[in-house]
């Protein structure tokens, strides 16, 4: 142990002494902490914390490869190494000294610079020290030792740094320490898997951003610890002491050895390209925690209410603050400005009955029908809207499910997701007639994803539990027997229904029931659904039905679009193509398509024309007199279907709410505060109030003058993040 010893505080002493070694280690890296604080304009709180993270390792990658590479290679060129040959002295104590004494020459570095990043800029302090502590150890260690098998295989102080500077810049500016990895190319994201350094800078993003611990990183953690081993187990076996000894060409590839476990997990990666996703996650999190003042704009709140001249201020992808007039100084507070006089600030919309699968119309292209495509497509087509939040209704389970998580960690962008997952119906029942022409294998596997067809009540409540454990945010069931020739349904059982809504209910998940008649709607109040998908189409909804839905709270979904649009298309008529927010967020070949279709006339059908727009009629009906009943309303528009398009549909369904009779100031609340509360999310979005997640919608005009107002958008800010809504279609 004496030999350690010594060689610790000689090595210790010697360092202290080196200024570049002390440049690398502690100058150079908050040189770049302060420079991008400036750069990105970090301002204050959270957003700090990424460039403490990617500072951290370029400090780390100082400190391994030229803090133990190329001074190992200084003391063998200055002959140090040779006096110790004549000693009782083996490598080993060498290399672990140098090892040690690096790591502590470190530890006060992210000390240090957590504390700047605290005080100076109010980043939260992260909730796990251990974990950082860990990250760091094993960062040095790891680099240390890729530092001192460098030394080893190079002959001359000039190889040596050839080979420290080539390596050292290409982890410096392709791993994120320098430049955020998600604006890289997708090439140099691949290539930085193979790189030590990008693991570390997703381990600290991870503990700084996301409180996560090394338990989160763990295939890191290891490739880490692996590495450690085999540098050290190499740097001992090709350790030299004299300048003279050279070493052979071949055994310079010992190098792989040691990054060999970074090899292995580069090419899992690359193979299955996760990467890309938690690069743009992390690079989400530091989009989300800036800080920006939307001032002089008219405020609607969400529910109901409205300030006519006020600002927002927005923090780490919270509201922070609402100011009456045009708010503090933004310089004051480090924000930046969002100017919002002539226009109207409104909490992001809520779509509460989406079809993310179908594109809304009839493409061109099959590629267009790849649910892996138009549901990613179909979430960004919604956030362009400015609809920040969605309730799926009978998606693919496993997709809807994957693209929501997607969502909700940052790796995709798109409208918020909460999903029903597979529609319970009978067997023939609505909703089966989509899958009844596929062929065998494909139609037992898409059922399987889709549709639930119960045959008792306990077979009920076993499909409702397993899709509790799936993760399911809701359940829909369908109670519709159809409607006239060619639209002829089996009805679900009503034992069946009531055995699903109860055991829905037991579980806590909301109840979603599609409706097409008074009867319908009866019987869905009578068995317990949380809210009613349609209404009636077909006949009126009696007063005392409506008493009855007030008294229980449960909330109507007319979806009045949808049935324009089965009249429009039917009547061989295809306005909502010429509708400028459509023509936006639509891909071309649907819209070639579905264009091409409609003029042949081959869809034209002039008794279901008639027949939809009577249900138009009809539904309209209905829903200003469960208005003024009292009934809780909510907005959905039933998008995937013939000419209702994510995104652009919900905006007609508001101008038709209106046109209907229903005030601005109401149709607005159903499509924000009643949407976030019928979502069981009233905490954290629909309304604007501190606290609350930054979810908003900046408007050109008034819509509670001009309800069309809504579509001509200025800004979408979803979590804190302003949007850049041409660049959604284009990954």
């Amino acid at each position: 142990m004496r030999p350690y010893i010594a060689l610790f505080r000689s090595n210790m002493q010697l360092t202290l002494r080196d200024r570049s070694v002390l440049f690398f280690n502690y100058l150079f890296p908050f040189i770049f902490f302060f420079a991008f604080a400036e750069l990105f304009h970090a301002g204050t709180g959270a957003g700090i914390a990424y460039f403490v993270g990617t500072v951290l390792t370029m400090g780390i990658l100082g400190n391994g490869l030229w803090g133990a590479g190329m001074r190992s290679v200084q003391d063998r060129e200055a002959n140090i190494l040779r006096r110790y040959k004549v000693t009782p002295i083996s490598p080993l104590p060498i290399l672990v000294a140098a090892m040690v004494s690096g790591w502590l020459l470190y530890l006060p570095v992210p000390v240090i610079l957590v504390a700047v990043a605290h005080f100076q800029y109010a980043m939260p302090l992260p909730h796990n020290w251990i974990s950082l502590f860990v990250m760091v150890t094993l960062g040095v260690c790891a680099l240390r030792a890729l530092g001192l098998i460098l030394a080893a295989v190079t002959n001359t102080m000039q190889e040596a740094m050839i080979a420290i500077q080539v390596l050292y810049m290409m982890m410096l500016f392709l791993s994120g320490a320098t430049i955020p990895a998600a604006i890289l190319p997708k090439w140099a994201q691949t290539v930085a898997e193979f790189m030590p350094a990008a693991y570390l800078v997703n381990g600290f993003q991870g503990i700084f951003f996301r409180n996560q611990t090394i338990f989160d990183s763990l295939p890191a953690v290891g490739a880490l610890l692996l590495s450690i081993v085999l540098g050290t187990f190499l740097a001992v076996q090709l350790f030299r002491w004299e300048k003279e000894e050279k070493i052979q060409p071949r055994k310079k590839l010992w190098v792989l050895a040691v990054l060999g476990p970074f090899l292995l997990m580069g090419g899992y990666r690359a193979y299955s390209k996760e990467h890309i996703g938690q690069n743009e996650a992390l690079f989400r999190d530091l989009q989300r925690s800036g800080i920006f003042l939307i001032r002089n704009t008219r405020i609607f709140t969400g529910d109901g209410s409205v300030i006519e001249n006020g600002s927002v201020l927005v923090r780490d992808g919270k509201i922070d603050e609402i100011f009456p007039g045009a708010g503090p100084d933004p310089e004051k507070i480090h924000a930046d400005v969002v100017e919002g006089a002539g226009k109207t600030l409104l909490p992001g919309l809520i779509d509460a009955h989406v079809h993310l699968s179908s594109p809304g119309g009839i493409s061109t292209s099959t590629d267009d029908y790849d649910v892996k495509k138009s549901m990613p497509h179909a979430a960004a087509a919604l956030l362009y809207s400015g609809v920040t939040a969605a309730r799926s209704t009978g998606d693919g389970l496993d997709d809807s499910r994957r693209l929501r998580d997607q969502i909700a960690n940052g790796s995709k962008l798109g409208a918020q997701l909460f999903i029903c997952g597979p529609m319970f119906t009978a067997e023939g029942g609505h909703g089966t007639e989509f899958i009844q022409n596929l062929p065998a294998t494909v139609r037992d596997m898409v059922k399987a994803q889709t549709i639930r067809t119960p045959k008792t009540p306990e077979e009920a409540r076993r499909q409702v539990r397993e899709l509790k454990a799936a993760r399911v945010d809701g359940i829909k069931a369908i109670l519709e027997a159809g409607w006239g020739d060619g639209m002829l349904f089996d009805r679900l059982d009503l034992l069946l229904v009531r055995s699903v809504a109860e055991e829905a209910h037991a579980q806590n998940l909301p109840l979603a029931t599609h409706t097409g008649d008074a009867r319908d709607v009866t019987d869905a109040v009578e068995v317990g659904s949380t809210s009613i998908e349609h209404g009636s189409w077909r006949d009126e909804l009696p007063d005392t039905l409506l008493e009855r839905m007030v008294r229980q709270g449960v909330y109507l979904d007319p979806t009045l679009g949808v049935a324009e649009a089965y009249a429009q298309f039917f009547a061989g008529k295809a306005d909502a193509l010429g509708n400028s927010l459509v023509q936006q967020v639509v891909l071309g070949t649907v819209l070639q398509g579905t264009r091409d279709f409609v003029s042949s006339g081959k869809g034209v059908d002039a008794a279901k024309a008639a027949l939809f727009q009577s249900a138009l009629e009809r539904a309209r009906s209905n829903l200003l007199r469960a208005w003024k009943a009292g009934v809780p309303l909510v907005m959905g528009t039933d998008s995937g279907n013939p000419l209702v398009f994510p995104g652009p549909s919900l905006h007609r369904e508001l101008q038709l709410w209106v046109q209907a009779g229903i005030p601005a100031q109401v149709a607005l609340m159903a499509a924000t505060a009643n949407g976030a509360k019928l979502l069981r999310g009233e905490n954290r979005f629909g309304t604007i109030r501190k606290g609350m997640d930054a979810d908003l919608l900046l408007v050109d005009g008034n819509p509670l003058e001009d309800i069309s107002a809504t579509e001509r958008i200025s800004l979408v800010v979803f979590k804190g993040e302003r949007i850049r809504r041409a660049a959604l279609f284009e990954r």
